[in-house]
């Protein structure tokens, strides 16, 4: 009987670390890269302090995103958060709704013309994503940018 219950005992702690294994590999997202395009819908700054740019000043940005290449309809939005620091340098968080999930970026912007944010992690498809997202704008009225994700796990 003893021998049955070591037996037993083994397997469970060779299975748990085994279906562990299982779990995160399902959670992986990368390697992948991921190109799509937004539009500016809604843009709202709020001034605090002196008149103009200043620290503390925020960008409160909503973009619809597409993929061209699959339906002209939107395939999801970003919200997108920005604090001016010292300006026109602004820290900036991010969150990009798409049909399997979400990806949060964030960190510092120069100029929005092209930069590059931290991809901070995610979730459903995009559950443990890590990476970086760079934006470049190719029009100006209406804003829109193309948005590429380069994923590493």
């Amino acid at each position: 009987m003893l021998k049955g219950i070591l037996a037993l005992a083994l397997a469970v702690v060779v299975a748990v670390p085994a279906a562990s294994l299982e779990r995160e590999s399902e959670a992986a997202t990368g390697p992948a890269a991921i190109r799509i395009t937004t539009r500016d819908v809604r843009y709202t700054r709020v001034d605090v302090g002196r008149v103009g740019r200043s620290a503390g000043d925020m960008e409160i940005i909503k973009q619809l995103l597409f993929n061209k290449g699959i339906t002209p309809k939107p395939i999801g939005h970003a919200e997108v958060l920005c604090t001016f620091t010292i300006p026109p340098s602004r820290s900036c968080r991010g969150t990009i709704f798409l049909p399997r999930g979400k990806i949060v970026v964030g960190g510092s912007i120069y100029a929005r013309q092209i930069y590059e944010l931290a991809v901070l992690g995610g979730t459903g498809l995009y559950d443990n994503a890590r990476g970086t997202m760079t934006a470049t704008r190719f029009r100006r009225t209406p804003r829109s940018e193309i948005l590429v994700f380069r994923l590493v796990g």
